[in-house]
């Protein structure tokens, strides 16, 4: 056991908080801790992390008082446990750079970097962000790439940033489980979460990506941008997820990518995005899946429509989801949802109303599938609007005047009846191990 600096009679009592932590916690008896104080105020600790960090060993715990003035570098490291102690928090005006590094735990820290990106991640696996604000950058709130794997848990918060909240790229993954919640990723200048290259972004909520808003150059204002073969996972296990106010639109995929909206019991909330709640194109894949029972997504306020799938797309509804209040009067394309050319829509169950428009509006060889959803409310009363060259097939009456009435003006191609659709049920991640982790910093991490 090591504990820096040396004591002298002089400092002994500052150091007296640790020696009780190793007295009351027994399996702290084998952690190292290096304790920084940025202040100057406790002259028996190392003055900076950077200091620090050439003493620290797998398993070292690095506890920080700020606000410090540093760039740290972490490289080539395992088991490291750096930030405050645990119920506080310390302040870093600088930057975070984790690299080629496992099972890093950054805990209480507040990363403000006037130059560039708050924390950034590459080629390192493991890495665990709680209670974490990185705000006000010049770059990215986080930027993750290189195949890593970072966990963001409890809460946290990646907002006011100059070039987008949370940037994943080259195969890696950023996972939200903000038991103790929110995660905030919001007034940002371009998207609020952006992937690329096969990467996953996944949230148990709840998570709040909101008002962000388009930076210079081409970097619009998405709640959400996913390409590349992007894929996400929206669930609300500890909380509502919300995607409102962004300035471009609510949720973006392009170029093969995939996204899936489910509720555990609590919505996810799309309200409010500019032109499209959410936009699917170029071959891409969006679900939303009720698994509760409880209402999975609420899609609400959007100018043109509330879910526009187009250029050889799919979108699947399964339960109760609301497309509500969509589109405006004077955009002749607008819809609660649109589909588009060589796209196709099939919907189970739900609620597609009031919005300024019809119901579904098929366009270009496009094709709508629908049962069990209720329509009401919509522009003149119309369910469903396609041109001459898409189809429906639906639970509806098959009079032809009978659907003029109830506002169907689309072809049926067979007397088939729907296509059965089955999709399992997602699974809920087994976060148990990163919560014991953070568990384990919350009981060794204090001061006595």
């Amino acid at each position: 056991m090591k504990v820096f600096k040396k004591l002298t009679a002089s400092n002994l009592f500052l150091s007296i908080p640790v020696f009780a932590m190793f007295l009351l916690c027994p399996t702290g008896v084998r952690a190292q801790y290096l304790i920084v104080d940025c202040t100057g105020a406790n002259t028996s600790a190392f003055p900076s992390i950077n200091a620090a960090l050439p003493n620290a060993t797998p398993g070292s715990f690095i506890l920080v008082t700020g606000p410090c003035a540093e760039n740290v570098t972490l490289s080539g490291l395992n088991a490291l446990n750096l930030g405050a102690y645990y119920g506080q928090t310390a302040t870093l005006n600088g930057s975070i750079s984790i690299s080629n590094s496992e099972n890093v735990m950054l805990y209480g820290l507040n990363v403000t970097n006037t130059a560039g990106n708050g924390i950034s991640v590459s080629n390192s696996r493991g890495i665990s962000l709680n209670v974490c604000n990185s705000s006000g950058n010049a770059g990215m709130g986080l930027s993750v790439n290189g195949m890593s794997d970072v966990t963001v848990g409890a809460s946290g918060a990646f907002d006011h940033n100059g070039n987008g909240g949370i940037n994943v790229n080259g195969n890696s993954l950023v996972a939200i489980v903000a038991w103790a919640g929110p995660v905030d990723i919001s007034n940002n200048s371009g998207p609020g979460v952006w992937e690329s290259g096969g990467s996953v972004f996944t949230t148990l909520g709840p998570a709040t990506i909101t008002n962000n808003v388009s930076g210079v150059g081409t970097n619009p204002g998405y709640g959400l941008e996913l390409l590349g073969g992007a894929r996400a996972q929206i669930g609300s296990l500890f909380g509502p997820n919300t995607i409102a106010g962004n300035q471009a639109g609510g949720a973006f995929l392009q170029e093969n990518s995939e996204i899936s909206f489910f509720s555990l019991g609590q919505p996810n909330v799309i309200q409010g995005n500019g032109p499209v709640g959410v936009s699917v194109g170029l071959g891409s894949q969006v679900t939303f899946f009720d698994i509760s029972g409880a209402v999975n997504a609420q899609i609400t306020g959007h100018t043109s429509a509330g879910v526009d799938i187009y250029s050889n797309s799919q979108a699947y509804f399964n339960g109760a989801n609301q497309i509500l209040q969509n589109g405006t009067f004077s955009d002749p394309r607008s819809a609660g949802i649109r589909v588009d050319g060589n796209s196709q829509v099939l919907l189970r169950g739900g609620q597609v109303a009031q919005n300024n428009g019809p119901g579904i509006l098929a366009l270009v060889n496009s094709s709508a599938d629908f049962t069990g959803v209720t329509f009401a409310g919509n522009a003149q009363g119309e369910i469903i609007s396609c041109d001459s060259s898409s189809w429906m097939v639906s639970d509806l009456t098959r009079s032809s005047s009978a659907l003029a009435a109830a506002g169907v003006a689309c072809r049926i191609p067979h007397a088939l009846g729907n296509r059965d659709a089955f999709k399992s049920l997602p699974t809920t991640p087994d976060w148990s191990a990163h919560k014991a982790r953070f568990d384990k910093y919350a009981k060794l991490a204090v001061i006595h």
